[in-house]
């Protein structure tokens, strides 16, 4: 963590809806008053007492509540305690920062899991210069707002399934399919998700220049 993020003050907030889109995975909101650039992020705690977790901002930003997409971990410090909350609750909230966000230039978006949030926010706050958004997954029921990003990305929204199989997917890995359609050496690419996944998607487009 960079040296200016440690010591951030956290805020009182009062959660305003918290929804599990698909099984073990929550998205939780809050109401805006502060501006962030798409793709920072922030921390968040339960109470004084907990340990801050860094979390990326899921929502435009534009919009009038933050949201947050997080997976339940069990065992977990933080995630039960989030998961379980009710409208009302109060969280604890840090500024946003972070320099992971998007610049201008041919971009592609990488990501695994709850790792499109970063994307969706880029997306949903009006960012429109990217070539593709990459999404992998296990399962079908893992494509987190997949109508919306349909909607603003066209057939530029990839998604890539590992374990099942439907006409609108690829059926692999997001290592597979960068494989096999290749990669272009003037193009940025932003990856976020598991931590495999960045390493060996790293690695391939290193290998190829």
């Amino acid at each position: 963590m960079k040296k200016e993020a440690k010591n951030l003050p956290l805020r009182e907030y009062k959660l305003s809806g918290n929804i599990e889109i698909s099984e073990g995975v929550h998205l939780i909101s809050f109401k805006r008053d502060f501006d962030f650039i798409p793709g920072q992020v922030v921390k968040i705690a339960r109470d004084i007492e907990t340990v801050p977790r860094i979390y990326r901002i899921c929502s435009g930003n534009r919009e009038d509540d933050v949201r947050i997409l997080f997976n339940l971990k069990e065992g977990g410090v933080l995630t039960p305690k989030l998961a379980a909350m009710v409208p009302g609750d109060i969280i604890l909230v840090s500024p946003p920062y972070g320099s992971f966000t998007a610049t201008p230039g041919k971009t592609v978006f990488v990501a695994t899991g709850t790792g499109i949030a970063p994307f969706y926010s880029m997306l949903k706050s009006g960012f429109s210069n990217f070539e593709k958004i990459i999404h992998g997954v296990s399962y079908l029921n893992q494509f987190y707002f997949e109508d919306e990003l349909e909607e603003l990305a066209g057939e530029k929204y990839i998604r890539c399934c590992s374990r099942e199989m439907a006409c609108n997917s690829f059926h692999g890995r997001v290592t597979d399919y960068l494989n096999e359609t290749g990669a272009s050496h003037d193009v940025k690419y932003y990856l976020c998700g598991q931590a495999l996944m960045v390493v060996e998607v790293r690695d391939l487009l290193i290998s190829k220049g």
